[in-house]
């Protein structure tokens, strides 16, 4: 991932709303077309960029995605204050329903992305990664069952992979039913106690 600029890093802000352009261009053209026929001119015309500007910011496509795909998750960690507060049975529960909508959201947004198993990866990898990183960050001020960084790889993981079920099942539950439902699962692996 050393391709993709970092979230928090601090950035002029001209390549800051460069970037923004570069994304939110990248997003309009995905209605319109799948991902594996956009290409980098499809993405510069629909910003008003031209092709030099955009290798300055990105090696490829792919780069331009990840760095989107980033970018939303991680200002809905923002807009839910997850990324900054500490563990509570009700963070954790906002967190699961936090990525299961984003997983539905990105794979029923644009049709044509749910074939596309690339697209799909880079979600997991951006999801898995930032959740990693706001448990660790919840592990360092409680007391888990392992060290911080052990457990945000664990239940990054299994709350990725329980929310990309849900979001596969044709009968699913509401988000919050299955947060709910999911919750002691993810406090057992953590290892903390819920009270019912």
């Amino acid at each position: 991932m050393s391709n993709n600029p970092s979230i928090v890093e601090k950035v002029d802000p001209r390549i800051r709303r460069t970037r923004g352009l570069l994304g939110q261009a990248l997003s309009d053209v995905l209605i319109e077309k799948n991902f594996q026929s956009v290409s980098v001119q499809d993405i510069t015309e629909k910003a008003g960029v031209n092709r030099t500007t955009f290798y300055l910011h990105f090696p490829d496509k792919y780069a331009l995605l990840d760095y989107n795909i980033s970018q939303l998750f991680h200002q809905e960690l923002e807009r839910r204050m997850l990324n900054i507060c500490h563990y509570s049975p009700e963070n954790l529960n906002s967190l699961i329903i936090t990525v299961a909508e984003f997983i539905l959201f990105s794979t029923s947004h644009c049709e044509s992305r749910t074939a596309d198993q690339q697209f799909e990866a880079l979600v997991e990898l951006a999801v898995k990664k930032q959740v990693q990183d706001v448990l660790q960050a919840w592990g360092d001020k409680t007391e888990f069952s392992a060290d911080p960084k052990t457990i945000g790889i664990a239940t990054s993981w299994a709350i990725y992979g329980l929310a990309q079920e849900w979001n596969h099942d044709k009968k699913r539950p509401a988000v919050e039913a299955f947060a709910h439902k999911i919750t002691p699962l993810i406090n057992a692996i953590l290892g903390v106690t819920q009270s019912t």
